[in-house]
């Protein structure tokens, strides 16, 4: 019997797949990629000082990458080899893009097959599906490995040139990239805006009017005086300035007119009515990145989370695949969504006419269908509830909402808009008040789309078109006013990019693939530039530096048209409509265009660290990114030595304004305060604010040095001068502040019995060992011999005696507690492994667990604010991101013998 290998992405989608091959067929895995270039440091002793030894790349010669098989993948490949071995065909089935397309091309260079090859490709695995692609197969399409690698290309020469500028300018373990500094810099711009935001006070009036009826109240807002425009948020630009010919009422202006309006006999009246038409149209089904988006927004998914869930669904045949830049619906998946919708919600909600949706995608061979569920006949949420749970089933059924709605009719409705009228005496003022009424839902019965943040949206000039009534009102009508407000408001600044508003734009600039977006978020937030403050993303000021530093030398690869024109490059070669190495020797050596990536590498000329990484706040207060973090510097009491602060860890940068800084200057310095004398030894104490926190220490008395002496050579009777051996400083004697303490105010007492740390508690009865408490890395124990527990608290290490301690270790090492060390924990389970979720304090600070997986809490984030969702969302984060790679072991080198020493 014939077998014909089958190689595919992933373990899962391969025994997915097996199943509708059958016999005759064995699916393997390649586990994603074989090959990717060397890093340079492993290249051969003999290559390492040739054209290859920078990047692995000869850019002298066509840019020819030098590929190898991982370690951790040469197993795969013998595997694969032998099952090639006994195969009649080879059968490529990795995903059809760029990525996927590259993988099939590195299998077929390293298997090196002598049987018939085909490649197979599909967009969902259904039974269907796979038996299609096995009959339809076509050749490895050589245009998209090419767009592959040189994107691979293009990014080892842009990290591997520019990276080492940051090393040693900015600082250690910082890294370039085409996408991911341009994401950076996004978020940088943004959070510049912000300080450089000036808020501006505005003001307008609430009024609650009626006809007759109590019942029929309804809202509106001033919008105009004396036929002049009033002011809202959208009329003042980012100076606080205003801008137009709006005027901006203030307190006193606004109260008066309120007062006015107030009084009986000022006659309100409907001067105008309009009613118009209301359609909204459905949203096109899912694309990566507004999927990525909408996951966000509605489930709180990350970018790298949802993309994790989507690889799952798809790869065990719920959706088709989930990198896809067009949101077009194949024929087949347009039947199924109106069959459902009209089966679920009614004929009536269903079109004449399918729906038609279009991309922006320029690259016809990487447009697929968009994301859907997947088959011919689509399976509600519901009947997939118990195959899929957890996040798996959130995110199929906003799919799967989003796929139905895009093929239902319009919701219909009417807008009405009125105006009102009321004249004092000195002053006519405009009242507006709108009102929706949906008299057909349509798609809006399925699924309705979320929008961003809008920091206008509260200051708009009419209320929300959400469903809300108006009364029966008619033009010269009389109306009662109920209840009339003044309020106040100020401007916002622009909202920090979330994780999919920063995707949204992004996708809008056209910088990166949608597909990538997860994995440069991570990489950005990974690299300590970006932290996540709930759903925001605020830059650290480590960023600032890198931005800086890429602006002011390398301009042209952070400008988001040349980020963006570098996408549309790969495309063209990916179409077969430019050559891969024409395109990379312009990039690297320079053209007519641009004096390329080498050229600004060599002409780079003296980069001033220290200008680099300094920021003016005001004429005296300095910003400096440092080795150990970002600190103010002022001018000190000594010309000479500047004054030095800490910017707190949870400031954000649009925070830290000119007057913050100098608050934080001005504060007095708590540190090196002299608590006492150790009246045992006759030290001095110290408290003191270091690194790692406050501590105390009892300073050592200076050594003399010795005078030098002189001395008579023996053998020359020359008088030579001996410098004395140089005496080591005894090494002071240290202890940490316990939580519970404060630097200010200890005293002598408790610093001298921190100082006498560890405490010895007692012997043990059975063995005679002393048992002692501590402080330790990782929080206060005690010990016994060899033999360790920890304690709840700080505050044991002076309070625990010797029954307290035996009782502790008669207890199990771990577990076995009564109380619970986790500083929160929740009544739902966790989606994913249906076990408890806890907040605890570790070894690098606190994080939330489910007894399996661990996820540390972002820095910026309380604890007190983190809600079950929130843990939820860092949990499954982690799980996507998958376990800690571990450290490459180095191999030490036997020290050389020596030869022996010659006997005398």
């Amino acid at each position: 019997m014939t077998t014909k290998l089958v190689i595919v992405e992933s373990p899962t989608k391969a025994k997915t797949i097996a199943q509708y091959l059958g016999e005759g067929y064995e699916v393997l895995s390649s586990v994603g990629h074989i090959r990717d270039l060397i890093e340079p440091k492993n290249l051969p002793p003999e290559l390492k000082k040739g054209p290859l030894g920078k990047f692995s790349i000869d850019v002298e010669n066509d840019f020819k990458p030098y590929y190898v098989v991982s370690d951790a993948k040469k197993k795969t490949v013998a595997e694969l080899k032998r099952a090639l071995k006994g195969a009649d065909e080879l059968y490529l089935a990795t995903d059809e893009d760029r990525e996927g397309e590259a993988i099939a091309w590195h299998l077929l260079e390293e298997l090196k097959p002598k049987v018939p090859v085909k490649r197979m490709v599909f967009h969902e695995i259904t039974k269907d599906a796979i038996q299609h692609a096995r009959d339809n197969t076509r050749e490895i399409d050589t245009a998209l490995v090419d767009a592959q690698e040189t994107r691979r290309i293009l990014d080892r020469l842009y990290g591997y040139e520019v990276s080492p500028v940051l090393w040693r300018k900015v600082g250690p373990g910082l890294s370039a990239g085409r996408v991911q500094s341009a994401a950076t810099r996004l978020v940088v711009d943004r959070e510049r805006e912000r300080l450089a935001f000036v808020t501006a006070e505005y003001w307008d009036l609430l009024a609650g009017l009626t006809p007759e009826a109590p019942t029929d109240r309804f809202e509106s807002r001033l919008v105009r005086l004396d036929g002049k425009r009033i002011a809202t948020g959208r009329d003042f630009d980012d100076r606080g300035k205003l801008k137009g010919d709006a005027v901006a009422l203030d307190s006193a202006a606004a109260e008066s007119l309120a007062q006015a309006l107030r009084q009986p006999g000022v006659p309100i009246v409907v001067s105008n009515l309009e009613t118009k038409p209301y359609t909204r149209r459905p949203a096109a089904p899912f694309t990566t990145s507004t999927l990525q988006q909408e996951a966000g927004r509605k489930l709180r998914f990350s970018a790298r989370q949802t993309m994790s869930v989507a690889q799952s669904l798809y790869e065990n045949g719920y959706i088709t695949y989930m990198r896809t830049d067009s949101p077009s619906l194949s024929q087949q998946a347009i039947d199924a969504a109106r069959k459902q919708a009209r089966a679920l919600y009614g004929a009536e909600t269903v079109p004449d006419a399918p729906r038609q949706y279009s991309g922006k995608s320029k690259n016809a061979q990487e447009a697929h269908e968009a994301i859907r569920p997947s088959g011919d006949t689509f399976r509600t949420p519901s009947e997939l509830s118990s195959v899929l749970r957890g996040n798996d089933l959130k995110l199929y059924d906003l799919i799967w909402k989003r796929t139905v709605a895009s093929q239902m009719a319009d919701a219909k409705g009417s807008t009405a808009s009125v105006t009102i009228t009321g004249t004092t005496a000195d002053t006519v003022a405009e009242f507006v008040a709108t009102g929706t009424v949906i008299t057909f839902r349509g798609f809006m019965q399925a699924y309705e789309e979320s929008k961003d943040e809008d920091r206008h949206e509260e200051r708009a000039e009419t209320t929300s078109p959400a469903e809300a009534k108006l009364p029966p009102l008619t033009v010269g009508q009389e109306l009662v006013v109920v209840d009339i407000e003044a309020k106040g408001h100020e401007t916002s600044p622009p909202p920090r990019y979330t994780e999919a508003s920063l995707v949204k734009q992004l996708e809008e600039l056209g910088i990166g693939r949608p597909s990538t977006y997860a994995s440069i978020i991570s990489t950005i937030i990974d690299r300590g530039y970006v932290t996540p403050r709930g759903q925001a993303l605020v830059p650290n000021w480590i960023a600032f530096s890198v931005v800086r530093l890429l602006e002011q030398y390398f301009s042209e690869l952070v400008e988001y048209g040349f980020t963006a024109g570098m996408e549309d490059d790969l495309d063209r070669i990916a179409g077969g409509e430019a050559d891969r190495v024409e395109w990379l020797t312009g990039f690297y050596f320079g053209n007519a265009d641009h004096r390329g990536l080498r050229g600004v590498i060599d002409n780079l000329g003296e980069i001033d660290a220290r200008e680099i990484n300094s920021i003016a706040l005001a004429d005296d207060i300095t910003l400096r990114i440092g080795k150990y973090g970002p600190y103010l510097e002022a001018p000190g009491d000594d010309p000479e030595t500047p004054r030095r602060v800490n910017i707190p860890q949870d400031l954000a940068p649009d925070e830290l304004t000119a007057e913050k800084a100098r608050e934080l200057i001005e504060a007095p310095v708590v540190g090196d305060r002299v608590i006492g004398v150790n009246p045992e030894n006759g030290k001095e104490i110290v408290a003191k604010d270091g690194r790692f926190g406050p501590y105390i220490t009892e300073l050592e008395p200076e050594v003399p040095e010795e005078a030098p002496v002189e001395v008579v050579d023996p053998k020359t009777g020359e008088v030579k001068v001996k410098k004395p051996k140089k005496v080591a400083a005894p090494k002071p004697r240290t202890a940490s502040l316990f939580k519970s303490m404060d630097l200010a105010t200890i005293d002598l007492d408790t610093a001298l019995k921190l100082l006498s740390l560890p405490r010895v508690v007692g012997l043990d009865p059975e063995s005679g060992a002393e048992i002692t408490a501590q402080n330790g890395r990782f929080g206060p124990y005690l010990k016994k011999g060899t033999d360790s527990r920890s304690l709840a608290s700080e505050d044991q290490i002076f309070e625990i005696d010797l029954p307290g301690a035996l009782e502790i270790f008669a207890q199990p090492k771990y577990g076995g507690r009564a109380a619970s060390s986790a500083l929160k924990e929740f009544e739902q389970p966790d989606p994913v492994s249906e076990k408890p979720i806890k907040i605890k304090d570790g070894r690098f600070g606190p994080y939330v667990t489910d007894g399996t997986t661990n996820a540390t809490i972002p820095r910026g984030e309380v604890i007190e604010e983190i809600d079950y969702d929130r843990a939820v969302q860092l949990l499954a984060d982690k799980r996507a991101k998958g376990p800690a790679k571990p450290k490459a072991k180095t191999t030490r080198k036997p020290a050389a013998k020596r030869a022996p020493a010659k006997k005398k």
